[in-house]
């Protein structure tokens, strides 16, 4: 067990203000109404574009036995969520439960859906685990290090799928995919392995950045001085936090890349059991390898839960292997099941969360 001093119990007051930033009614509001909006719209425009007769026929032979399984297999993915936080929680803050790492866990998935580019996701995480108790340094070093183990995973699925599956039928559209994905997950990973293994490079880095904008941008020196300072800080701090953490239990972050490729791999997997709800027989592994490429693109989109984004990868990739008829129905649900349930769980905790604040502020 990592012992901390008892300043360390504290929430540092800029990181604090950060989380509460993104963590914040207005913004949570206004990020659930345009992810729904896009969502509607994108899944009503490949409903009209498609043949609606015969999908509302389509839906009259639906195997529930199927969709059953979909279930099971949802709650086998909340639970290996909150075991890839927990490995870390048990060992960090005994006392915690793992019903708290679950609530962590829907949580992230209800912040990643109403944020771009998943900006919410870690803020709402960390918030769940400081309010039950767990410090603001080991709450952030979960969050940070299980980031990495995506990280990884990610560009090396992307790898295998391009290895295993027909690139033949989908033209331009695989390079294009791979080139934006790549391109992030690389950048990304660079900069956490930067930032672990050498934070006194990112802190020239980003001392560098705060000098050339402070010339562009004079009136601001003394801002983006302190920003530097404080960025610099903070890196280091963590990277020691971190570093300790993988010292004393070493076997954790192997086990946290296990989960995580498990993690996905029920994810994808989810996806072949609607097809064969939905009476498609296709290939395991190419429904694996499309939605590999799929997570590539909307990991990192613009808009909440890359809504919009997502449905439309759905239609164009998936539309080589499902029927017409189909595709909207398969696209709501393969949405739901791997955003829409999980974020309404997430939504009734953060919900919670909210009330328990504003209450405490009245007091």
């Amino acid at each position: 067990m990592i012992t901390t001093s008892p300043e360390k119990q504290e929430i540092p007051a800029p990181e604090k203000q950060e989380v509460q930033k993104v963590f914040n009614k207005s913004i949570i509001i206004k990020g659930a109404l345009w992810f729904a909006l896009i969502t509607v719209i994108t899944i009503a425009g490949i409903f009209f574009y498609t043949n609606t007769g015969n999908t509302l026929k389509a839906l009259t032979h639906i195997s529930y036995k199927y969709i059953a399984i979909c279930f099971v297999m949802l709650f086998v993915d909340l639970m290996l969520g909150s075991w890839r936080n927990h490995i870390y929680v048990r060992k960090l803050a005994p006392g915690v439960s793992h019903w708290v790492s679950f609530r962590a866990n829907v949580a992230n998935m209800f912040m990643g859906a109403v944020t771009p580019a998943h900006g919410g996701a870690g803020p709402a995480q960390i918030f769940v685990y400081t309010s039950a108790g767990v410090t603001f340094i080991d709450s952030f070093a979960i969050s940070l290090i299980n980031m990495g183990a995506t990280l990884i995973f990610m560009p090396l699925a992307g790898f295998v799928a391009i290895m295993l599956m027909d690139t033949s039928a989908f033209s331009s559209i695989i390079p294009a995919m791979l080139k934006y994905g790549f391109s992030f997950f690389l950048l990304f990973l660079m900069a956490f392995l930067l930032a672990f293994w050498k934070p006194v490079w990112v802190g020239i880095i980003i001392r560098k950045i705060a000098n050339g904008l402070s010339a562009i941008f004079p009136k601001r020196k003394e801002k983006l001085s302190k920003w530097a300072d404080n960025s610099f800080a903070n890196i280091s701090k963590y990277q020691q936090t971190c570093s300790v953490i993988i010292r004393q239990h070493p076997f954790l972050f192997p086990l946290s890349l296990v989960i995580t490729t498990l993690l996905y791999l029920n994810k994808y997997c989810l996806q072949y059991v609607i097809l064969l709800g939905l009476g498609v027989n296709a290939s395991l592994v190419q429904v694996i390898s499309i939605q590999v490429l799929i997570q590539f693109m909307i990991y990192f989109a613009p808009s909440p839960g890359g809504s919009g984004f997502a449905e439309l990868a759905v239609s164009v990739l998936f539309g080589k292997i499902v029927p017409n008829a189909l595709l909207p129905i398969f696209t709501l649900l393969q949405r739901s099941f791997l955003l829409f349930f999980p974020a309404m769980i997430g939504a009734y905790v953060v919900i919670n969360l909210l009330r328990k604040q504003t209450l405490k502020k009245s007091a």
